[in-house]
């Protein structure tokens, strides 16, 4: 059944506002999926913060490399709270409504920091390439005014890309209904939703989506391969071993984010499936950034020993009281 608000009539009128279908076509399902959902994104706010506190208060973790990491933590924390926080209220609302500038704000807020994670994820493999083909000029090459620079050019790249993706479907006409098949404000279900001719949305959509993340997937590839040429240089295996496992979880983290992003909106308009493309989105808006501080923590020896020290520390601070 599709709805018409107050603010829309079906002759080519304004929209004012947009219905959220979410998760509404499992009723059975919603109680289970808000209790998930709401531990998952608990998870994603206490890793996330609790990463960025952890390389503030510990100075072993002063590096690029976790510089360019608590930066990736807040983007994730940033990106997941513009999605989550409303599907939850969403699931106990019976027409969740949005309005149409909340749903132009959440859809340029998603795309600016999810364009920031990707260029993010570019930039910590060049710093992973100096650390290991380049490590004596690591110092002076990865300098904190460099760090700075490269944080907000992924920043303004970001806002700047966002920017034009939003100018560029919001532009369009909503006439003949103002219900969104999907729980947040993204592309696919809104130019499915649009009574406008969308094919230069699409083609400025997947220009723009091709050149920036497989220019990112080119940078992170051409640092993986000289790293790799550098470590089969290593004569010992346990050097070999150590200068792998600085790289293994922003390997991990890049498998994970660039194959869901690539899969989501790398395909023609007509292969695309609501249903399966929330459960794609769900992965990409609320599970990865839960995943990253955990991926970061378990497999990083360094912030583990931060962690064990902070820990151990209060601790007995705590028995001697």
């Amino acid at each position: 059944e599709l709805y018409t608000s107050k603010g829309i009539q079906l002759n080519h009128t304004t929209v004012t506002e947009f219905i959220l279908v979410g998760f509404g076509d499992h009723p059975e399902l919603l109680c289970l999926l808000f209790m998930v959902f709401l531990v998952v994104y608990m998870i994603t706010v206490f890793g996330n913060l609790g990463m960025i506190l952890l390389i503030k208060i510990d100075s072993h973790l002063h590096t690029p490399m976790y510089f360019f990491l608590s930066n990736l933590s807040l983007v994730d924390f940033c990106y997941s709270s513009v999605i989550a926080p409303n599907m939850l209220v969403n699931f106990w609302v019976e027409n969740p409504v949005i309005s149409f500038n909340g749903c132009a704000t959440q859809f340029f807020f998603f795309g600016s920091f999810a364009g920031i994670e990707g260029f993010l994820l570019a930039v910590m493999a060049y710093d992973r390439y100096v650390a290991i083909c380049k490590p004596l000029l690591y110092a002076v090459i990865m300098s904190p005014h460099l760090n700075v620079l490269l944080v907000l050019a992924t920043y303004l790249a970001g806002f700047l890309n966002a920017a034009i993706h939003t100018g560029f479907t919001f532009r369009l006409s909503f006439c003949s209904s103002n219900v969104i098949n999907h729980f947040f404000c993204d592309t696919p279900p809104l130019l499915k939703l649009s009574c406008s001719d969308t094919h230069i949305n699409e083609v400025v959509i997947f220009a723009f989506a091709s050149f920036n993340e497989l220019s990112c997937l080119l940078i992170i590839l051409i640092s993986y391969l000289y790293i790799l040429i550098a470590i089969l240089r290593i004569h010992s295996a346990e050097g070999r071993h150590k200068a792998f496992s600085t790289c293994a979880s922003h390997l991990m983290v890049v498998t994970i984010f660039f194959g869901t992003i690539l899969f989501m909106y790398l395909r023609p308009s007509s292969s695309y499936s609501m249903d399966q493309d929330k459960v794609v989105s769900v992965f990409y808006t609320v599970v990865i950034p839960m995943l990253n501080p955990l991926i970061y923590s378990l497999r990083n020896k360094e912030v583990k020993s931060a962690c064990f020290e902070i820990w151990s520390h209060n601790f007995y601070r705590y028995i001697a009281m």
